[in-house]
């Protein structure tokens, strides 16, 4: 059974990923090259623990490659739409809790991208998911661990 992963992310994050992943190609794995070839010049290697620590290195830095190659094939690239009244990918979206106290900046992103200490929300996460195509003036609910919370979306950007 085929799996479909696709990973919405902007041009940003994938220059982001291309760069790491060069990094762990270049420079990271010739490291891992050189610690297991001094491991190695120890001797016996059923008792060198230096060994085994660098090719447990070895196998764990394959492993991340392979997931940023697994990210970049399958990545597929959000536009910010320009111009546009709805919440969307891209957007930076100002809601206000239905009491009134407390107003919040978001950033909808994909899940690549996503970190909500710095306002960034995924378009898959509740709130993320309940904003998406909604309007500045729209009253939005979603479910929290809290309870259904309910916000008014004061501005889109």
């Amino acid at each position: 059974m085929a799996i479909d992963s696709r990973y919405r992310m902007s041009r940003e994050r994938l220059q982001e990923l291309k760069d790491e992943l060069e990094y762990l190609q270049t420079v990271r794995e010739k490291e891992v090259s050189e610690a297991i070839k001094e491991a190695r010049s120890f001797g016996d290697l059923s008792e060198n623990s230096e060994y085994d620590e660098a090719k447990t290195e070895q196998g764990k830095l394959y492993s991340k490659i392979a997931e940023i190659k697994d990210l970049i094939e399958n990545a597929v690239i959000l536009e910010n739409a320009k111009g546009a009244h709805a919440v969307a990918m891209g957007s930076i979206v100002t809601v206000c809790s239905a009491s009134g106290d407390d107003t919040d900046t978001y950033q909808i992103v994909g899940s690549q991208e996503a970190n909500p200490l710095e306002g960034r929300i995924s378009d898959e996460s509740p709130l993320g998911r309940s904003m998406m195509g909604h309007v500045k003036g729209d009253v939005i609910a979603f479910e929290a661990p809290v309870g259904v919370l309910h916000f008014t979306i004061t501005d889109i950007k």
